[in-house]
């Protein structure tokens, strides 16, 4: 059990967790898993959630319980949760809360190669981004609104939303800050990230830095080894 922990997906988590309430077939677990938002926080494919539930059950953390039929409906096979289940759920979500793990979100990346892109490009495209960001949190503070104080939905059940809003607040701010740096021409480097684009060559300060060294030592030595 202990060795297979890490390779418990959120998704098989969410079922866990909504199993935790009663025996389910997976159709109604995906139902549920909908009716919540769960999808807004958690990658759901809703065709290979019978695939999940399988897996669990290979890995004894569900079993079937019996079959349920709904109308005319065909029958369906009914899952709870083992105590395997109950315990390998339990230390996962305790890790995931506990360490915090390297992610690589798209903007991120983006970022870290941005400098192929003329900067006063890169302006108007996060000056596009900001306009998006302020539009989605306004949106999504009118959700969380009608949520808790229109549906009475407790705020325990809204937190992954919340910290999706406090992550978006943080984003909204960096990138408003870099608009202005950019903008007002305060950000350190513009002057040389304008020659490169306009002379296909770094500064000759910027050539001059270890760092640069460093980094041209790495493809002589590539031509060395490949001589």
């Amino acid at each position: 059990m202990p060795g297979r922990r890490t390779s418990t997906s959120p998704l098989a988590l969410a079922v866990l967790s909504t199993l935790i309430e009663r025996p389910m077939h997976p159709y109604e677990i995906a139902q549920r898993l909908k009716h919540r938002g769960k999808d807004q926080s958690i990658k759901i494919r809703y065709g290979s959630l019978y695939t999940v539930v399988q897996n669990l059950a290979d890995r004894g953390l569900v079993e079937a319980e019996g079959t349920a039929r709904a109308g005319r409906r065909p029958e369906r096979t009914v899952y709870r949760i083992t105590e395997d289940g109950r315990a390998e759920m339990g230390d996962r979500l305790r890790e995931l809360i506990r360490t915090p793990a390297k992610e690589y979100p798209l903007f991120e990346a983006a970022l870290s190669l941005m400098i192929v892109l003329p900067p006063d490009e890169v302006a108007d495209l996060l000056t596009e981004r900001l306009r998006v960001l302020d539009k989605e949190m306004t949106a999504t503070r009118a959700v969380l609104a009608d949520l808790m104080d229109g549906q009475g939905m407790p705020r325990l059940f809204l937190l992954e939303a919340e910290y999706a809003l406090a992550l978006k607040q943080a984003e909204t701010d960096w990138v408003r800050s870099m608009v202005a740096e950019l903008a007002d021409g305060s950000f350190e480097g513009l002057a040389d990230w304008r020659t490169w684009h306009e002379t296909s060559e770094l500064p000759a300060e910027m050539r001059e830095t270890d760092w640069f060294k460093a980094d041209q030592a790495l493809v002589h030595e590539e031509s060395e080894d490949s001589a």
